[in-house]
């Protein structure tokens, strides 16, 4: 595995406030998160295409003096059991000040799909000791939850009584979490169902898991909005 990447996007800029000053953001999840990034130092791909790279575009832009550091660390396919073997290298070792999670939804399908170890209760004792351990070494770092979603399209259109009663108890999983940990908590499926209103289903998720450019952008806004609530410093 590469190396993390990280970049002062301007060392040598004067700083006129130094709140948030070298701020590092990581992001952790499934392919939601992953956007097919690269595994190198490819500055065109190392973000992939998710909201992750709209969120580091936009905050690099409006504050090149803070020389904030961004990680991708979404694999695609991950469950909250596949992201746990992976956490000492690819959270611990990065030491964030900010981890933002969006995980879930391929333990919804896992548990579709007939493993009976995947519950919600797994779910959320896995959920629990990750972010545990994450204290435990890094005693301030702070945690975005973000809400799993999903949307009535294609195979989960065919399928959605189920895929909506296995993706509830991780909904509820990610707010008890957020509300233990004290951390920002984005409620994605509600913003999803809200985003009906303007355009159909598969105008925001194209196959009810993975967002369209505009899900993801709905998925930025969201992210920036609420974090800019509890940190100040990231706001335009």
């Amino acid at each position: 595995m590469a190396m993390p990447v990280m970049v002062n996007a301007a060392a040598n800029s004067p700083v006129t406030n130094n709140e948030g000053e070298g701020f590092t953001f990581l992001f952790q999840g499934d392919s939601i998160t992953d956007g097919n990034r690269s595994r190198d130092q490819d500055w065109n791909h190392v973000l992939g295409d998710s909201y992750v790279h709209l969120i580091a575009s936009r905050l690099w832009y409006d504050h090149p003096s803070k020389g904030f550091h961004f990680f991708n660390r979404g694999v695609s396919g991950n469950k909250i059991t596949d992201m746990a073997q992976r956490w000492q290298a690819d959270t611990i070792a990065i030491k964030p000040n900010l981890v933002t999670i969006l995980i879930g939804v391929n333990d919804v399908q896992s548990a579709l799909g007939g493993n009976a170890s995947a519950t919600a209760i797994a779910f959320e004792n896995d959920y629990r000791a990750l972010l545990t351990q994450t204290k435990e070494q890094i005693p301030d770092v702070e945690f975005v939850i973000c809400e799993p979603f999903i949307l009535p399209v294609g195979k989960v259109k065919d399928n959605w009584d189920k895929f909506q009663q296995e993706m509830i108890g991780r909904q509820e999983v990610a707010k008890i979490i957020a509300t233990e940990f004290n951390a920002v908590f984005l409620p994605l499926q509600h913003i999803f169902n809200d985003a009906l209103e303007r355009a159909p289903a598969e105008y925001w998720i194209w196959d009810g898991i993975h967002p369209m450019p505009a899900g993801h952008e709905m998925i930025a806004r969201e992210w920036i909005k609420q974090v800019g609530r509890k940190f100040r410093f990231i706001r335009s």
